[in-house]
């Protein structure tokens, strides 16, 4: 049947109608899918008491003890908080936003985790297993014992292997090389942190310093992400970032996280500080835009597993609502609910029940999961929070926690290192007084 031309026009435009009005429906189903705010009150959390955080932030930009601040706070899936103090640079003056990206140093762990576990799901591999299984170069790794009379290193064969697990939770007998024994020393000597041109060198290196104690034994912070990023690598047989940003990051809508410092966000970076000499003021210790070392994002030339990430409080949120939620966001599923539990579940064994305190008490009541903590003592912690509560920090003074109970996430980021645990233990008090049904 032929149709006349003004059935033709007339067709036409119900077809464009039509497209329209599904890309308009679309749009408007992405809104909707977006986080939203709400008054505080409706989601049982107190505004005259959210604004001791306000005090809080101005005091210690203030007093000098950082340059700017960005906090959030979301509960029963709607942000109540969201609010930037500040400079995002103090000696151009130039005022800190929302809209800024941070360095998140050790925050990066549960990433590396979360893309882990979504290959564990696919039967990939299981805790268990030997790590030497899949990196060959783990299977002569020796164990300090002690030095000789001629000041040696006496060398053992560790009591059992390294575990993924082991990895997972920081007990695989690696250091930092922080401290000053024979180990640490060795350490020093044999990793530089700004040369390496890939993980698998670093691995190499690192199989090259003895394991500072039997696997197992003890709860030491290490470089065991690194090795856990590049077994997301070797599992799924892509980049480490790539599998990152195709399996996390996109997924969830996470568009201003990234590895290292990519030029084109350079402009939206805060200066990073530290104290100064006699410590009563503040001084920058890495600025946007220098070259990119260690004093800037550790190493510039490969996505560290451990240390790698930047992010905005709000994408960073995305995230953490992912895992608050049991492994879904806005109805894509990163992991399983169960895969959830396990990650955020105290995972040290009977002879080590929690981390050791880097402060003498702020870790108290506190063990370790998948890439967590996990709180399951509140009143041995000295502070305000869940059983279940859990999250993780990053060394320019970041931090996050998701407490089920709640439900609610809370996120604090600054740039100032070292670390300043007792900002972060009063950041999580504040966000829990406001807490009133």
């Amino acid at each position: 049947m032929k149709r006349n031309k003004s059935q033709h026009h007339h067709i036409i435009s119900l077809f464009i109608i039509q497209i329209f009005m599904i890309l308009l429906i679309a749009g408007a189903n992405a809104q909707a899918k977006d986080m939203k705010t709400a008054k505080p009150e409706d989601i049982g959390v107190s505004s005259e008491r959210l604004a001791r955080l306000d005090k809080f932030a101005q005091d210690l930009i203030e007093k000098k003890k950082t340059g700017g601040i960005v906090m959030l706070i979301a509960r029963r899936g709607k942000i109540a908080y969201h609010k930037a103090f500040g400079f995002a640079d103090i000696e151009s003056g130039t005022k800190l936003t929302t809209e800024y990206l941070f360095r998140l140093h050790s925050m990066t762990k549960p990433v590396t985790s979360v893309a882990l576990l979504t290959l564990y799901e696919q039967g990939k591999f299981k805790l268990s297993d030997p790590v030497e299984l899949y990196i060959p170069a783990f299977k002569d790794v020796k164990v300090y014992d002690g030095l000789d009379d001629k000041g040696n290193m006496i060398l053992v064969e560790p009591k059992r292997k390294i575990t993924i697990e082991d990895l997972f939770r920081h007990t695989a007998g690696f250091c930092f090389g922080e401290g000053d024994d024979p180990v640490d020393q060795a350490y020093q000597k044999t990793i530089d942190w700004t040369k390496f041109e890939s993980v698998p060198e670093l691995i190499d290196k690192l199989v090259k310093v003895p394991l500072l104690y039997h696997p197992g034994e003890r709860w030491v912070y290490s470089d065991a992400y690194e090795i856990l990023a590049y077994m997301v690598e070797v599992f799924s047989e892509m980049p480490f970032d790539k599998y990152c940003t195709e399996t996390i990051f996109k997924p969830l809508g996470m568009k201003d996280t990234v590895f290292m410092i990519p030029q084109e966000y350079v402009h939206r970076y805060t200066t990073k500080y530290g104290p100064t000499e006699n410590g009563d003021g503040i001084v920058p210790v890495a600025k946007p835009g220098d070259p990119l070392g260690y004093a800037n994002y550790m190493n510039p030339k490969v996505p560290l597993g451990g240390s790698g990430l930047s992010s905005t409080a709000m994408d960073y949120l995305k995230f953490c609502q992912m895992l608050l939620n049991g492994g879904e966001l806005n109805g894509v599923r990163i992991l399983g609910k169960k895969t959830v539990e396990l990650m955020a579940s105290n995972h040290l064994p009977k002879e080590i029940p929690q981390i050791p305190s880097p402060n003498g008490e702020a870790r108290l009541g506190v063990g370790y999961g998948l890439g967590v903590s996990y709180l399951f003592d509140v009143a041995a912690s000295r502070n305000l929070g869940s059983i279940g509560l859990f999250g993780w920090d990053g060394a320019a003074t970041t931090t996050f926690m998701i407490d089920p109970k709640e439900d609610m996430v809370a996120l604090f980021f600054t740039q100032y290192e070292p670390i300043l645990w007792d900002v972060i233990g009063k950041f999580q008090t504040l966000v829990y007084q406001a807490i009133v049904e």
